[in-house]
């Protein structure tokens, strides 16, 4: 199957929405904090929002394709791996929206809803980065279980899970309960994508994959080899489907050995290894903890993540002090 990312970007990229706004200096207050706007050096076209002082999306509002972050990046390769079509797509999480810019330019016609919980932050962005306007693309101030309850039956292609309050994923969007109402909500053969950040040794990671093999039959866990040796922090993409042969085929492996970050993906025995005993999370039951708020309570100075000024953005530093991040 082609490169639907590379295919896009040689096309030139799409206009996403109606022209952003004149972007803001400083910081601006919103309902659950403050958010702030980073230009990036030499491209000013190319901005980081800093939510709560932490970096929580990359866009570059000339082109929609291009995705920053490492484990944007790996959950696009897998999305990559889906039948050639729009998608009708969730995004648990909204932020800048900037998975939600990718879908509409690389998946015309596909209709979108991202939701985030922070009301006053849904208006900024919309107005900030020209997003697409319904029903393209609906934007939605609610709790993320909540409005996943309130969708269809068999409604999307696509569920993406990426939600922090305000370092770590709320354990009720990590239970076997909500992985079932993710389930639900799919259509036979769909996709469901979550952002896990874990360190070593990766007990939430394992725990998230177990619960996740609890719902769908098919299951992998894409990650930057030296993470998955236990030589760092940060972002690990859990993804689960009904449909045979998405995950394990050899052209993701390839397209994730590719990315500027090689990445690989564990299926079949290398997943049921990594797992291990591996807990099934389940409603009213803590998670193991161990993901990146402790790290970042615990991490040397020199090893914390640096706003962007001093340092790219990469997947695995872009959560911390986020409510709902993507």
């Amino acid at each position: 199957m082609p490169d639907k990312t590379r295919r896009a970007r040689r096309a030139g990229p799409r206009s996403s929405g109606p022209g952003p706004v004149e972007l803001p200096e400083g910081v601006v207050r919103t309902t659950t904090g403050t958010v702030e706007l980073v230009r990036e050096r030499g491209a000013p076209g190319s901005v980081t929002l800093m939510v709560n002082g932490v970096p929580s999306s990359h866009l570059d509002l000339e082109d929609p394709t291009r995705l920053e972050f490492e484990y944007m990046q790996q959950m696009a390769a897998v999305v990559d791996r889906l039948p050639e079509g729009p998608l009708d797509v969730v995004h648990l999480g909204a932020a800048g929206c900037a998975m939600a810019r990718w879908v509409d330019a690389t998946r015309p016609g596909s209709r979108q809803l991202a939701v985030d919980i922070d009301d006053r932050l849904v208006t900024l962005v919309r107005a900030w980065f020209g997003l697409p306007r319904a029903p393209r693309l609906r934007l939605r101030a609610a709790e993320a279980r909540e409005a996943l309850a309130g969708q269809g039956d068999a409604s999307a292609d696509l569920v993406i899970r990426d939600v922090f309050a305000p370092d770590t994923t709320p354990a009720h969007l990590q239970t076997v309960e909500f992985t079932a109402d993710v389930a639900r909500v799919l259509r036979p053969g769909g996709l469901y994508l979550a952002n896990c950040a874990d360190r070593p040794p990766l007990a939430l990671a394992r725990s998230e994959v177990a619960t996740v093999r609890e719902v769908f039959g098919h299951v992998a866990l894409v990650a930057e080899p030296g993470q998955l040796r236990g030589r760092r922090y940060g972002n690990l993409v859990v993804a689960g489907t009904a449909r045979q042969g998405l995950l394990d085929d050899a052209g993701l492996a390839r397209a994730l050995r590719s990315l500027p970050m090689p990445s690989r993906v564990l299926h079949g025995p290398d997943l049921t290894e990594f797992a291990g005993a591996g807990e099934v999370l389940t409603d009213g039951v803590p998670p193991p903890t161990g993901d990146l708020g402790t790290v970042l309570a615990a991490a040397p100075d020199d090893t914390r993540p640096r706003p962007p000024e001093q340092t790219r953005p990469r997947g695995s530093r872009d959560q911390s002090g986020r409510t709902f991040s993507a």
